[in-house]
This record gives C-alpha cells, sequence and structure tokens, in this order.
C-alpha cells in the first residue's frame, strides 16, 4: 500500500523550462514539471540523469535557466528565505571529525529555529550513539545516522533526500523510511527523495518521475500506474500475437516464456495472453532506461 493520500492545498514547486549545462553536455534540457503539497514523490533517473541538478536547482545551490518557483520563491534570490522551510540530506553527511555527538546537536539546535531537540534525541535513541562520542570515532553508517536525525528534527515544509540512506544497512534504511512515515510526514510537508534502491522507497511513495538526459519521462501518481502499466507472463504459443500490440519492453524466461511490458492497453484485453499483473518500479524504471546505458 501507498502512503496515506492527503489533501493537496497547492503547489510546492513549480519548474518551467529548466536548462542547465556542464560543458558540453546538458544536464536539464528544457525540464518541466510540478510537485504538489502533502506528497513523497521519487525523482529516479541513471546516473548523470539530471536528478542531482534538478534538486540543486530547487535549493538555489546553482544557477539555471527557466522559470522556478519553490515554496512560491525564486531560489536563486530567495534562498535564506526558501531554506526556512526546507531541509536537505545528501548523500554525503559533512560534519566535522572533530565534533562531538552532543556538540553537533547543540550547532543545529543554535542556527535553525524549528530544530526540536526532543525529536532528535527520539531517532537517536535505537542507535549505539552516545552524547560525547565524536564524529571520528564513528563508523560511516553511525555518522549517516547523527546525520539523518539532526535533519529530521527539522520541521520542515519541504524536505529533500538525495540518497538519504547511502552507507547504511537494509535494518536501518526500512526504518528510516518507516520513521519518516511515522513521525515525520503529514499533509502540510512535502518529500522529494532520490535514491537507487528503488524497491525500497516504492511503497512510500505517492508519486513517481523518471528522469532521463535531463528530461521528464515519466511523471505519474502511484495509483495510476497500475491502471496505466500491466505485465503479462505472456504464454509461448501467443508471443506473435502478444507482440503485435507492441509491448514497450519484453524480457525471455525459462520454459519459453516472455514477459511483456504494455502502456496504456485494458488488462481484460491482455488476459487473453496469460497472467497479467502490475510492474514493479523497478521492472518500470529498467523498461523506461533502456538504451541509457548502451
Amino acid at each position: 500500500m501507498n502512503a496515506a493520500t492527503s489533501v493537496n492545498t497547492g503547489t510546492v514547486v513549480n519548474a518551467r523550462g529548466l536548462r542547465k549545462a556542464y560543458k558540453n553536455k546538458l544536464a536539464l534540457d528544457g525540464t518541466t514539471f510540478q510537485i504538489p503539497t502533502g506528497r513523497i514523490i521519487g525523482l529516479i533517473g541513471p546516473n548523470g540523469a539530471g536528478k542531482t541538478t534538478a534538486l540543486k536547482a530547487m535549493l538555489g545551490l546553482i544557477p539555471f535557466e527557466g522559470e522556478l518557483s519553490v515554496l512560491g520563491r525564486d531560489p536563486r534570490t530567495q534562498r535564506d528565505d526558501l531554506m526556512r522551510d526546507v531541509c536537505f540530506i545528501a548523500d554525503v553527511a559533512v560534519l566535522p571529525r572533530w565534533i562531538k555527538v552532543k556538540e553537533a546537536i547543540e550547532f543545529v539546535a543554535g542556527v535553525h529555529p524549528r530544530f526540536d531537540r526532543a525529536r532528535c534525541e527520539r531517532f537517536l535513541a535505537p542507535t549505539q550513539l552516545k552524547p560525547e562520542m565524536r564524529v571520528r570515532e564513528l563508523s560511516k553508517g553511525m555518522i549517516v545516522q547523527l546525520h539523518l536525525a539532526l535533519v529530521m528534527a527539522i520541521d520542515a515544509k519541504l524536505l529533500v533526500l538525495d540518497e538519504p540512506t547511502l552507507g547504511l544497512d537494509i535494518l536501518y534504511r526500512k526504518q528510516f523510511y518507516q520513521r519518516l512515515l511515522e513521525d515525520y510526514f503529514d499533509e502540510e510537508k512535502t518529500i522529494i527523495v532520490t535514491t537507487h534502491q528503488v524497491e525500497e522507497i516504492e511503497h512510500i511513495l505517492t508519486d513517481v518521475m523518471f528522469i532521463r538526459d535531463g528530461k521528464i519521462v515519466l511523471d505519474a501518481p502511484m495509483e495510476t500506474i497500475g491502471n496505466r502499466y500491466i505485465e503479462v507472463l505472456v504464454n509461448g504459443d501467443k508471443t506473435d500475437e502478444a507482440r503485435s500490440l507492441k509491448p514497450i519492453d519484453e524480457r525471455a524466461l525459462p520454459f519459453g516464456k516472455t514477459v511483456m511490458l504494455f502502456d496504456g492497453i485494458e488488462q481484460a484485453r491482455l488476459a487473453h495472453f496469460g497472467e497479467t499483473r502490475i510492474p514493479g518500479l523497478a521492472d518500470l524504471f529498467v523498461a523506461t532506461m533502456k538504451g541509457t546505458y548502451a
């Protein structure tokens, strides 16, 4: 089941015709999208597709061409004001090696007016972290745990997560996303998350955006994915007939079976060819990105 459906009270991000070039490569190529309030959006794409560039544009970290409004503000000219309502977790926790856990908490409490110390301590409670420990004594996973606790304790309207659980084992990754739903998310907050572990966030997403070569190639609520895309385990004697309906992807299985993925064809029509099912997000991603890694 996806995350609870919420009431949209507006639009958090409005992007039209975003363009950003690095040397000879276009990282954003006329990128256009909208993100409503109170949603959890998965921004998913292969390396170099433009995910991080899009996030940096929203956070006012890079110059770009085009129109962009985040929480009603232009990130290029109103970044200081914007960042009071935005929280960002990058894939690398940039904490000084000499700082103690308790000092890191004190620092964030001093600089961010919406920091909740009790919430931070609640996130840290199940970990091995102790107040007197220094960052240089911590494992990579423990550093990321500390960083996540510090940032999750900030009551922001927009939370941007760029590969947030990189370096954590699967138990903490699952715990993190569960806590995100239980302790952080509500209808007034919006979360944008990028990750390579698509299967692990699929159940919490309300919407998904696939980005390829700087363009959004899929932008849909999760509840419409099952209506639009259908996978069929095609019986061997019906392969040619099924192929005539032009699947967007197919892959061979043992014993002469073929899995075909269809876009926009009614399930009743496809059931004639074999067993049908809703594709997983990872399978849909692979099909959409075919040729990207060639």
